[in-house]
């Protein structure tokens, strides 16, 4: 029984990614070990925080495949290949992918998204948007969740959740913030462990 084999899509800063090199460190993935990170975008800080951490990565984006959706998706997917990958985790990575991708990596694909699904998700909402969102809504409460991924944005089955409460004179910048803190960076790694652990058992 081998630790799950990890690659971490994404796109920006990577604070996610950092939750989860962070919580590796502390030994709070056990059955799982990142050994990959891809990037859609050459300038992502995300790949400083990969090179820190001693994890290979690469750069792959929709431009350098000439523009061609599946052309971009064969590259990512030779990648995953050659790496011999168990688990994709998207954090934070602005890409639509397929359901020729997601039927490919069925019930191994993650994502984290900053809301309680099924509000504020799907299409549109990412980023400071879904924080947008839920203050012009008025709610109370806010949070994060991780899911499956398939080929409805936000619509993978729910792995966890975790609730955040909105704050009096909350900016979409506080709101995100706290949401990240309180929620993301905490559920992320403990939905990656369970999943690894299932995929560690097959």
């Amino acid at each position: 029984m081998s630790a799950a084999r990890i690659a971490v899509l994404v796109s920006g800063g990577g604070t996610n990614l950092q939750a989860l090199i962070d919580a590796q460190g502390r030994g709070e993935i056990p059955h799982g070990e990142i050994v990959l990170v891809i990037a859609n975008k050459a300038d992502a800080y995300a790949l400083t925080r990969a090179e820190q951490a001693g994890i290979p990565s690469v750069v792959i984006t929709k431009k350098g495949c000439g523009g061609d959706q599946e052309a971009f998706e064969d590259a990512i997917i030779a990648q995953l290949t050659a790496c011999d990958i168990d688990l994709i985790v998207l954090a934070g990575f602005m890409a639509i992918l397929s359901k020729r991708f997601t039927d490919t990596f069925e019930k191994r694909i993650l994502n984290v998204h900053p809301s309680l699904i099924p509000s504020f998700c799907g299409e549109g909402f990412y980023g400071l948007r879904v924080h947008e969102a839920a203050l012009a809504k008025g709610v109370k409460v806010t949070g994060a969740t991780v899911h499956y991924v398939n080929e409805i944005p936000d619509g993978g089955e729910i792995i966890l959740q975790k609730a955040v409460e909105v704050q009096a004179g909350d900016t979409p910048e506080t709101l995100q913030r706290r949401v990240m803190e309180q929620a993301e960076w905490k559920i992320l790694p403990r939905a990656v462990e369970l999943v690894s652990e299932q995929l560690s058992n097959l």
